[in-house]
Order: structure tokens, then sequence, then C-alpha cells
């Protein structure tokens, strides 16, 4: 479905290159299982163009070293320390080649469980303003399989959690910024605004192309202009359309011109989220999704909103998710 409304001009608005307002310490999570590190790949490229100093590190837990007979323990605290001195002797040669590249790394590995918590803390101590971790693009499914870790860090992480598909980023990047200006999925105002700056910044550091998304349902609308369940509609179907349109795209401009964005960059459609923002990822290329995560505390858990639930599984770019400011970790 072609946009509702867009600017006048309709070529997508090309930031230009400039520095980052701060310098940002980022921690990559590296896959102790695997020889291929998209999340290194992914940090590198960042840190080239933002000067962004990275932490390394590998958090690891073997059920077979976790437990063991009494007699046995000297044994098993020996396996342990040789598994995390095995792991940083893979890390410094991470980090020697970052180095000679002009980037700053540190390294650090550790036994710990569950994973999450053990990326978690590293984060804290670390004062990372930015978690970049790997997640998997199955090609013949078309989805993304989402470890446990995953979503654990996406309903905790209290910094931007950038997760990486193993695929190249484009010289010239495509990142979409999904807005939701009105709040209709219950999210705080100020979490556009996150979400544009965090775009802006990435785009702005890589020379790359902008656009901004907001997708709206209808059916609320006209289920509300109706008189009752059993009474038609007492607006014509278009006028109630041709109202929203105007309200939603009316929004979504008031934001980007407070960003002072090209209103040629923003896509208003209206139809399901997820489909649509799927859809446009596909046909613009794009290589990064910068999408909110909103929070709801319920017996000490954290839930993302409906719309980044619903797409995460689905996009086949990268992700970078930005909650709300003064999210906390979740508690052990």
């Amino acid at each position: 479905m072609a946009p509702v409304r867009r600017g006048d001009n309709c070529d997508p608005i090309i930031q230009s290159t400039r520095e980052m307002t701060l310098t940002p310490n980022v921690l990559v999570v590296l896959d102790p299982t695997s020889k291929q590190q998209p999340s290194l790949e992914r940090a590198a490229w960042f840190a080239q163009r933002t000067g962004a100093a990275l932490d390394l590190f590998i958090c690891d837990y073997e059920q077979d070293f976790a437990t063991t007979a009494v007699f046995d323990l000297a044994a098993l605290e020996s396996a342990r320390r040789s598994l995390i001195a095995t792991h940083f002797r893979t890390l410094k040669e991470h980090a020697k080649r970052l180095e000679r590249q002009g980037i700053t790394a540190r390294v650090d590995a550790r036994w710990d469980h569950p994973l999450d918590a053990g990326i978690l803390k590293k984060a804290m101590e670390a004062k990372a303003d930015l978690v970049i971790k790997d997640t998997h693009y199955h090609d013949a499914w078309r989805r993304t399989l989402f470890s446990s870790t995953d979503w654990c860090l996406i309903r905790s992480c209290p910094v931007p959690l950038w997760l990486v598909k193993p695929r190249r980023m484009a010289e010239r990047p495509s990142i979409v910024a999904a807005v939701d200006p009105l709040h209709e999925h219950d999210k705080p105002a100020s979490l556009d605004d996150r979400i544009l700056s965090a775009a802006k910044d990435i785009c702005a550091a890589a020379g790359g192309e902008l656009h901004v998304f907001h997708a709206y349902d209808i059916a609320p609308a006209l289920a509300v202009s109706a008189d009752s369940i059993m009474m038609p509609i007492s607006a014509p179907v278009r006028d109630v359309a041709a109202a929203l349109e105007v309200r939603h795209t009316e929004a979504v401009f008031a934001l980007t011109d407070r960003h002072s964005l090209a209103r040629s960059c923003v896509e208003v459609h209206e139809g399901a989220t997820r489909q649509l923002l799927v859809a446009l990822t596909e046909r613009m290329k794009a290589d990064l999704v910068v999408i909110g995560a909103v929070s709801r505390s319920a017996l000490r858990r954290l839930f993302i909103g409906s719309t980044a639930e619903q797409v995460l599984d689905k996009l086949p770019c990268d992700i970078l998710i930005v909650g709300p400011e003064g999210l906390p970790a979740a508690a052990d």
C-alpha cells in the first residue's frame, strides 16, 4: 500500500555526516559458540564512524561445568578457569585487530548465569551507552530466531539494544525510525524523540538515508463513529478516513519538524503496523529499524509494547530497540 501522505519531494533525506553529541561506550556481546561474530563486525563499523570505545565481552555458562561430584570441585574450578582463559585469548586477538584500525577495545570474559543477567551486570559496570549483540535470521522461515536471552534483554536493557543480523551494512545505509506520536500504544511522549535522536545520530555518522514510518488503524475510529453495534456508522467512511489521515500525518510532521527533518522522509500509512513496516523495510532494503519498547511493570517484569512485539521476529534487518528514559535493569 502506498503511503497516504508524504511531503512534496519524495526522495528520502540524506543526512550529512557530523560528529555525535557524545562518544559512546559500547558493550559488544560475542557468541562463544560461533566463529562468525556479526556483532563484532557491526560494532567495528559503528566505532569507525563515531569514535566509540568498545568493550568486547563473552558471558559463558556450561551446564557440564556447573555441577559435579564433591570430590571433583577442584577439577571443576580448573575447567571453568581454563574456559574463561580461552575466551580471554580470543577476545585479545579481536582487540588487536581493532586497535590496528584505530579502535579502542577492552576485553572481559565471565562465567555467569542466566546470560542476560551477566550481560546487564557488565553493561552497568562498563557504563555502556549501547549494547550490541547478534541474533540469527533463518531465510527459509523468513523470521528472526530470538533466543530467550534476546527477549530478556529487550525487556530489561536500560540502554539502547542493537540486535545484529548476519549481513553487511550498505555503503549508505537506509535507516527506518518507527514512531507513534499519538501514543496509541500507551508509550511515553518522549520515546519518539529518543527514537529519532538515535536514528539521526547513526544516520548522520554513516551518511545514510533516514525514513520516518508511522501506521495507524482506522477500525477503532469507525467503531466509535457508530451509534451502537447494531447501527450503521454515523459518518461516511471516507470522511472518517480523511480526518484520520490528516490527524496522524500532522502529528508525525509536528514530531519531525521538531527534529528538523524534511517532510520528504516521512511515510504515513493506514493499515496494520506489522505488515506495513516489514514491507517497507523489504522495499527500501533497510539496514536498520529503530523502534521503541514500552515497559509496563507487573510482577517485577517488563513487557515490550505491542508494535515491537509484533514486528521483531519478522524484520529482515538489524533492529535498534530504544526504551523510555530511566528504564531500570531487571531485578535479580
